[in-house]
C-alpha cells in the first residue's frame, strides 16, 4: 500500500461544520410509503411523512367520567331523592329522556343523556330500589365529571405532525382518531462494515494480534433503533481489492454506507486509501475526543459513505454526531433535543478538542440531573464497557481542560 507523503496534513473542521459537511451528502427525506395502523408492530418507530389528522372529534360524544347518575344540575340540592328512569353502560346506544326529578344510572365511559348536564359519582348517592338520595354536591357544579365531545380533538385537528417517530404512545393517539393508515418514510436501508485484518467473529479462538469485533454490532443495532433497515454488517480486510469487492456487493440497494476504521493516516489504512483513490473520498479532523479523523465519500458517484474511526467508543460517538443527524435528514425527522446535567465529580479535558464522554444519569436529593463518566477512564476510545452503562453523551466545551464538580453540561441521549 502506498505510504502517506510527508508533511500530509487535513483541514480540521468543528463538530458542526463536519456535520453539515456530511448532511450534504443525502438531499432530503426517502419517500412516503402508506402503512395500515391495523398492526401496530408494522408502525412502532416509523416516522410520519404527513400530519395525521382526526377523523372525528375525541371524545366523539358527551360521556361520564364516573360511574354515578346522570342528573341536571337544576335537580340537585342535598337530600334530593331522584327518580331513577334508565341505566346507561359503557357502549350503549339509548338517549333516555329525563324530566324533572328524574335521573340514570350511568356508567364510567357512557354517553350522557341530552337532557343532564352533570354527573354525581356513586360515592356521593344513598341508592334505594328505583331512587337514589343525594348526599354531596359536586365541588366542580353544573358540568361535574362530563368528559364533552371534542373536549381532547375537534374533527380535522393534527393529532401527530409529520417528522414525529411513532412510539406506543403516539399510537394511541393514532388509533383514537380512527385513522386506518398513514403516511411514513420508508426506512433508509444501511450497509455497515467493520474493517481490519485483527477482527474475529465472536466464538472464535483468538490468535496473536486479534481481537472480537463489536463495531458492526454497535452500529447495526443502533442504526435499527433509530427507524433505519440493516441489509448486512460485514468484516472487510485490510486489502484494497477485496475492500473495493466488498464494497459494491455491500451498497447495491443501500441508501447509505458506514464504514468503521482505517480512516486515519496509517499506511494500512485502506478505507482512505480505496475512497480517497477510487471515490474522491474527502478526510477530515474534526474537533472532537474521541472521533478526530472522519471522512466521507461518494461510492461509484452514488451512494453515500461515512467513514468512522475504528476504536469502539470513536465509533459509538461519531455515528451519534454524524451518522444520526444523517438518518434525521433521510427520515425528515428533527433532532433530538439537547438536555442539561451536573456533573458528579470533576475531571479532565483535552484542549482544544470538545470532549463527549458516556455518562451515566441520576438525580440528586434536590432534584438535579447529575452526569457521572460510565468509566474511570472517561472517554477513552478503546473502552467498549464504557458504552454498556452510559445513558447519554456528556459535552465538554473546547475551550475547558478541567471538568469541576457542579458544572451544567450539555447532554446526548443514548437510549
Amino acid at each position: 500500500m502506498p505510504e502517506i507523503p510527508a508533511g500530509q496534513s487535513r483541514t480540521v473542521l468543528s463538530l458542526e461544520e463536519y456535520r453539515d459537511e456530511v448532511l450534504a451528502l443525502v438531499s432530503g427525506p426517502t419517500p412516503a410509503e402508506t402503512v395500515s395502523t391495523a398492526d401496530p408492530r408494522a408502525l412502532l418507530g416509523r416516522v410520519l411523512a404527513d400530519d395525521v389528522t382526526s377523523r372525528a372529534p375525541v371524545p366523539a360524544f358527551a360521556n361520564s367520567a364516573m360511574d354515578g347518575y346522570a342528573v341536571r344540575w337544576a335537580d340537585l340540592a342535598v337530600g334530593a331523592s331522584l327518580h331513577v328512569v334508565a341505566e346507561i353502560a359503557a357502549g350503549d346506544r339509548q338517549d333516555p329522556t329525563l324530566g324533572r326529578g328524574e335521573c340514570a344510572q350511568i356508567m364510567t365511559g357512557a354517553p350522557l343523556p341530552r337532557d343532564a348536564d352533570t354527573v354525581v359519582p356513586v360515592e356521593a348517592t344513598r341508592p334505594a330500589g328505583a331512587t337514589v338520595t343525594i348526599t354531596q354536591l359536586p365541588a366542580h357544579g353544573r358540568g361535574a365529571h362530563v368528559r364533552g365531545a371534542g373536549e381532547d380533538l375537534a374533527a380535522g385537528d393534527t393529532v401527530c405532525p409529520a417528522g414525529t417517530t411513532l412510539d406506543p404512545a403516539w399510537l394511541a393517539a393514532v388509533a383514537a382518531a380512527g385513522c386506518p393508515e398513514v403516511s411514513v418514510r420508508r426506512r433508509p436501508v444501511l450497509g455497515i462494515a467493520a474493517t481490519g485484518d485483527e477482527l474475529v467473529p465472536a466464538g472464535s479462538e483468538l490468535a496473536r494480534g486479534q481481537i472480537y469485533e463489536s463495531n458492526g454490532t454497535h452500529l447495526a443495532a443502533t442504526a435499527v433503533r433509530l427507524g433505519a433497515e440493516v441489509a448486512a454488517t460485514t468484516v472487510i480486510p485490510d486489502d484494497e481489492d477485496r475492500f473495493v469487492a466488498a464494497l459494491d456487493e455491500l451498497s447495491a440497494g443501500c441508501d447509505l454506507v458506514v464504514l468503521s476504521g482505517g480512516v486515519s493516516v496509517g499506511v494500512h489504512d485502506v478505507a482512505r486509501i480505496v475512497l480517497g483513490e477510487q471515490a474522491d473520498g474527502t478526510f477530515r479532523h474534526v474537533r472532537v475526543q474521541p472521533g478526530k479523523p472522519q471522512g466521507w465519500a461518494r461510492w461509484r458517484g452514488r451512494v453515500p459513505v461515512l467513514a468512522l474511526p475504528g476504536n469502539p467508543v470513536s465509533t459509538a460517538v461519531s455515528f451519534e454526531l454524524f451518522g444520526r443527524p444523517v438518518l434525521d435528514r433521510m427520515l425528515g425527522r428533527p433532532a433530538a433535543p439537547l438536555g442539561r446535567a451536573v456533573a458528579a465529580h470533576g475531571w479532565s479535558s483535552p484542549p482544544g478538542r470538545r470532549q463527549l464522554v458516556p455518562v451515566r444519569l441520576s438525580s440528586d436529593a434536590d432534584g438535579r440531573l447529575l452526569a457521572q463518566p460510565a468509566h474511570r477512564r472517561g472517554s477513552a476510545s478503546h473502552m467498549v464497557t464504557s458504552l454498556a452503562g452510559a445513558d447519554a453523551l456528556a459535552e465538554v466545551p473546547e475551550d475547558t481542560i478541567d471538568v469541576v464538580e457542579g458544572d451544567v453540561l450539555t447532554t446526548r441521549s443514548l437510549r
